[in-house]
């Protein structure tokens, strides 16, 4: 996840891709109105989800997500698979 947090910092298609299982991979990704990323906090951990909420500004407006996502592994590998929107 911090890996992942860090690729859209960055705006690291190619990471943010290869990280992304593959039944759920966009095609590509856009970075053309990315908002710039203020931090990462991790809330929960299990096995296979983790939920997060991450700070960004928009427009000169501090905004967060809240997620839930979820992952998979693959052949030693984790993937991100999709993540629900939380209300905060």
């Amino acid at each position: 996840m911090r890996s992942r947090y860090s690729a859209y910092t960055l705006r690291d298609e190619v990471y943010l891709l290869k990280t992304w299982h593959a039944s759920t991979r966009p095609p590509s990704l856009s970075f053309s109105d990315a908002p710039q990323w203020r931090g990462l906090k991790v809330l929960k951990l299990t096995e296979l989800t983790v939920e997060f909420v991450a700070r960004y500004k928009m427009n000169g407006k501090a905004e967060k997500i809240h997620e839930k996502s979820r992952f998979i592994q693959e052949s030693g590998e984790w993937f991100y698979l999709d993540g629900e929107l939380k209300d905060s």
